[in-house]
């Protein structure tokens, strides 16, 4: 348990930690009379303080910015937008940028080979055991862009043949992963602790890489699939099913030992508001701090203008069920159904995750419509908006509510999913999984021979849906995916698992939002009051409520110009490239690197670097 010495430890960390992000290098760097190797690495502390850069460098501070089919913002990603707008870069790209780089990599095996000069045996196996840990959470962030990439397990010089090694199969890496992720479960401790990682975290990390594999190598398998690049194996490596398994039984097993419950809140909201991490449910959570100025922009994000404009997509707000559980987009005329109306008697969470009819804010007394100048799809965010009450609310990268890493209703649902995908999920494994999740919110279960025998025709539509779902379980995977897009949405995962399902196709559907039926006057609370006015040339503007000029880049595009969804992006060229995108270029500069030492890095195939090597 975290009491308050534990806390201000942690909270010591941080600063710590933050005052080291402007030199990347400095652990590689040791004063000679203090911190040389033969003198360093000799107690617990040492091992502590060289090792807190990983929670640092590795673990992703603000989620909710990513760009997909759910959620986008003024100005669309390269991802987002495809074509022609993502090209190889010189440098960086995510191959020495990204969340970790080779640098920590190397800081890693550094430690590593030190660790036999602490005397302190119990420290040495519990930091082997988080070092190993991370270095497991670098390679599924690389395996992720790149696929097949170096594996790198002993710390190098400068002059080592090895810095220039050509990538190792997919397969060795994952199989050495799955080695360091079982050694840190054996060995990290046991206790609960929210900003550390600890046994529990290691197992939530193994159900995470491993489905990520085993869904990757399903539906990117080169039987089903051979007229398109895929992965490509080499003999003898382990199946689908294998990675499958190890997800499920990782997940079973920090549901049935670990000391986490799902959070049983008055307010699903205050989940992801919390200044402090709700440590019933948040396995791993990154610790903000108002008085250090580790801060987030979670609040801003959603709340300013001058922001990233961010909102919801129509596809995934018509996602979302009805209170009763059944489709809404099962309800006649459920396609130019207007604002107020579509919001009714829907799954609570989410009218929390947006600004819906009726909304107050967290510590406010007055209701609030959805304010169509911060986002540019009319379905504003609300997830993460802190306490209005609160220091600082809704200042520019001054917020500082916790930021989940890894938390049990991710397990639920990666269980659930890797038993779906196997073919041997049963109605008890969703009791105790997806179930659970809609319990909290009040919502009826998802019965399995329900959703098998009648398979949304919306979530496998062209247009909306996913492609590549087939089988008995049909209904069933389409269903945990409805959950698993609301339960996690802006928690970083969406693009993760559009690879893997090889579903890249979805960022080429339609990026509405809320649909107007032309110029005039709308109540968006629900009150019977008009919020906004909607005016033209021949519709003058209103003194009394918001006013968007109809067509102007400043007020409302709609798609089919005088009425319709909002299509904000209705004239950005978009497209997804199946045989190149599922992959992350390698930049240009790292291959030239490799040829000139007389060595190979080959691009992933698609991508055109101007290279003859």
């Amino acid at each position: 348990m975290e009491d308050k010495t534990m806390k201000k430890i942690i909270i010591t960390v941080i600063a710590l930690v933050a005052s080291l992000t402007s030199c990347s290098d400095y652990l590689n760097r040791v004063p000679k009379a203090t911190m040389a190797p033969e003198n360093y690495f000799r107690s617990e502390t040492d091992l502590q303080m060289f090792s807190n850069s990983f929670y640092n460098n590795l673990l992703p501070k603000e989620p909710y910015t990513e760009q997909s089919d759910q959620l986008v913002g003024k100005s669309l990603s390269n991802v987002m937008r495809g074509g022609n707008t993502r090209t190889v870069p010189a440098s960086g790209g995510g191959w020495s940028n990204n969340a970790g780089s080779w640098s920590d990599l190397r800081k890693m095996n550094t430690l590593l080979a030190n660790m036999d000069k602490c005397e302190d045996a119990a420290a040495v196996a519990k930091y082997t055991a988080l070092t190993r840990f991370f270095r497991a959470y670098f390679y599924f962030d690389m395996v992720r862009r790149f696929g097949d990439v170096p594996w790198y397990d002993v710390e190098l010089g400068t002059t080592s043949e090895d810095l220039y090694k050509e990538r190792d199969s997919r397969e060795l890496v994952m199989q050495n992963m799955l080695a360091d992720i079982d050694y840190a479960i054996e060995n990290l401790p046991s206790a609960v602790s929210t900003y550390r990682v600890n046994r529990w975290t290691a197992l939530a990390l193994k159900a995470r890489f491993c489905l990520f594999e085993g869904t990757f190598r399903k539906y990117h398998d080169p039987v089903l699939y051979p007229k398109m690049y895929v992965i490509q194996l080499p003999e003898g490596a382990k199946d689908a099913s294998f990675y499958l398994d190890e997800a499920a039984d990782a997940a079973k097993e920090l549901m049935d030992d670990g000391p986490y419950h799902l959070a049983q809140l008055d307010d699903y909201r205050k989940l992801f508001a919390a200044v402090d991490a709700n440590k019933d449910e948040f396995i791993l959570a990154i610790k903000n701090d108002q008085s250090l100025q580790v801060c987030n922009n979670s609040t801003a994000f959603a709340m300013m203008t001058s922001q990233a404009n961010p909102g919801f997509t129509r596809k995934f707000v018509a996602s979302v069920l009805m209170a009763d559980g059944t489709r809404f987009t099962d309800q006649p005329g459920w396609e130019t159904m207007q604002f107020v109306q579509e919001m009714q008697n829907r799954d609570p969470r989410l009218t929390s995750i947006l600004v819906g009819p009726g909304y107050m804010y967290l510590g406010d007394t007055e209701v609030t419509a959805p304010d169509l100048n911060c986002t540019k799809t009319g379905y504003q965010v609300a997830k993460f908006v802190m306490d209005k009450t609160l220091p600082e609310w809704g200042r520019v990268d001054k917020s500082y509510n916790d930021m989940p890493v890894f938390r049990l209703a991710e397990v639920y649902l990666n269980y659930a999913e890797a038993k779906a995908e196997l073919g041997t999920l049963t109605q008890d494994d969703l009791d105790i999984s997806i179930n659970l999740l809609r319990d909290r919110v009040g919502m009826p279960h998802l019965v399995m021979a329900d959703a098998n025998a009648n398979p949304d025709p919306y979530m496998s539509s062209a247009e909306f849906g996913y492609r590549n779902v087939t089988g008995a379980n049909k209904g069933v995977i389409l269903e945990i995916r409805r959950e698993r897009a609301l339960e996690l949405a802006m928690e970083g995962f969406r693009l993760s698992d559009l690879t893997r399902w090889r579903e890249g196709k979805c960022l080429e559907q339609p990026i509405y939002g809320v649909y107007f039926p032309g110029a005039g006057k709308y109540d968006l609370t629900g009150d019977g009051k008009n919020d906004i006015n909607i005016w033209t040339g021949t519709n003058p503007k209103s003194p009394d409520m918001a006013d968007f000029e109809l067509g102007a880049e400043t007020g409302l595009i709609l798609s089919s110009d005088t009425a319709g969804y909002i299509d904000y992006h209705k004239n950005t060229a978009r497209s997804f490239d199946e045989n190149r995108d599922y992959y992350y270029p390698i930049p240009s500069k790292e291959r030239q690197l490799y040829h000139e030492a007389g060595k190979s890095l080959s691009q992933n195939p698609g991508w055109v670097d101007g290279l003859s090597y």
